[in-house]
């Protein structure tokens, strides 16, 4: 007995130590998930967002005080970005696993502190994570796209992390506030001596989220959200939730935003948007979920959206029969496995999918976002053609003349080897439609 409880401790130890990679190709990765021609550079930055109201402070069943509890916000984000020649050092770090006690090595191509290409500025990508979730939980996106010569900002959001998860109203209120500053401390960060100098191109920038920081992203561009989400009764106390009304936002908030990406995107199958609500998107929007999903809901939730943004082109890519995992989380970490008590599930579940093997998503992922980016944030016209794809990828027809050359009757999805595009929807509507 003693050994079995032994060997079973070496085996929770060992997976405890391993390191879990972010940078994974599979050898059916669609071509533009490849990395790019840049080294990668990765530093962590102190952000602080000063005087905003105390969402976690204030009680529903309480008197509103005056003058409200202020507080700063600690955003410590995490920035990838294109490296110079030569760059060497450690290519590992450590970030808190879903239960927020347990710490998980993710190991990638990014060097530490490496000192930046002088080849920008380069446009800027802001990503946001779900509640809960941590400034790594998309680094295989940020890594990926940031080779490709985009700067990456991912953001710790207070209140909303495994280490401190607060009240979900200070999330509501403070989620595309939380992202419009970031963009502003990198432009100001840009102008400054430091690394960062004369690195970013704010004036080009995407706001990437999950989930929670997916409907952020809505709200950052435009689409206010619907007077039953002020009301909420798990929301935000007081009507506090009304500074991202409807008609009470600009849109979009910040002109330098270009473009948004939403994994998953929070919020409409339980009404905080309205379709007039969401017409006020003001970006092209690129949506991307499982069919299946039981968290932000697809046909009432995800589909939906992408269907009543009306003012904007948009595109949504579907995996069938996926859910709310879709392509956005990192491979679960081996030590994820063991079941929580305190989590009352294993952490396993935060990342996987029960039908998609996740490198494989991460993959569609990688090289989606990257065309997406490349024609909505640098106007590259061959970008837009890995985008005008037959609708549902399955249909498509693989004819090969004998020279290797597609044949007239050839539709199959641009950049998939033959057989690799399964499962998979990619449908695009124009702003009117």
């Amino acid at each position: 007995m003693t050994r079995l409880i032994m060997l079973a401790a070496l085996a929770l130890a060992t997976a405890a130590d391993a390191q879990t990679r972010i940078d994974v190709q599979r050898p059916d990765a669609p071509e533009q998930a490849a990395y790019g021609s840049y080294a990668v550079g990765v530093r962590t930055l102190e952000l602080t967002r000063p005087d905003l109201v105390d969402v976690t402070a204030i009680a529903a069943d309480a008197p509103l005080s005056d003058p409200l509890p202020l507080t700063d916000r600690q955003l410590v984000t995490e920035v990838w970005y294109p490296a110079g020649d030569g760059a060497d050092g450690a290519t590992t770090m450590d970030a808190y696993l879903r239960d927020g006690r347990t710490v998980v090595t993710l190991a990638g191509l990014a060097v530490r502190d490496a000192k930046p290409s002088g080849d920008g500025p380069f446009p800027l990508v802001i990503v946001s994570h779900g509640y809960p979730g941590n400034r790594f939980l998309l680094a295989h996106l940020a890594e990926n796209i940031a080779s490709k010569g985009y700067v990456v900002a991912s953001i710790d959001h207070q209140d909303s992390t495994y280490r401190d998860q607060d009240a979900f109203g200070s999330t509501l209120v403070h989620r595309p506030g939380d992202q419009v500053f970031v963009l502003e401390e990198m432009a100001r960060l840009d102008a400054e001596v430091g690394f960062l100098e004369g690195l970013v191109d704010a004036e080009r920038t995407a706001i990437v989220g999950y989930s929670m920081g997916g409907y952020g992203a809505v709200i950052a561009a435009g689409g206010g959200v619907s007077e039953a989400a002020v009301d909420l009764s798990f929301g935000a106390p007081h009507g506090l939730l009304s500074v991202n009304r409807s008609g009470a936002i600009e849109a979009p908030m910040d002109p330098r935003i270009q473009t948004i990406i939403a994994f998953a995107p929070w919020g409409r199958s339980r009404d905080v948007w309205t379709a007039e609500g969401l017409g006020g998107v003001a970006v092209p929007t690129f949506l991307i979920a499982g069919s299946q999903d039981d968290v932000s809901g697809y046909e009432d939730g995800v589909r939906l959206m992408w269907e009543e943004m009306t003012g904007t082109d948009r595109a949504l890519l579907t995996f069938e029969h996926a859910n709310h995992n879709a392509a956005a989380p990192y491979p679960a970490p081996d030590v994820s496995y063991q079941f929580d008590e305190e989590l009352g599930f294993a952490p396993f579940e935060h990342y996987a999918d029960a039908v998609w093997d996740t490198t494989r998503m991460n993959n569609i992922a990688q090289h989606f976002v990257t065309v997406w980016l490349d024609a909505y944030l640098r106007g590259e016209a061959e970008a837009v053609g890995y985008l005008d794809l037959i609708p549902v990828a399955e249909e498509g027809v693989w004819a090969m003349d004998e020279s290797g050359n597609q044949a007239e009757d050839h539709t199959y999805w641009r950049g998939f080897a033959n057989r690799t595009a399964k499962g998979l929807r990619f449908e695009w509507l124009r702003a009117g439609e």
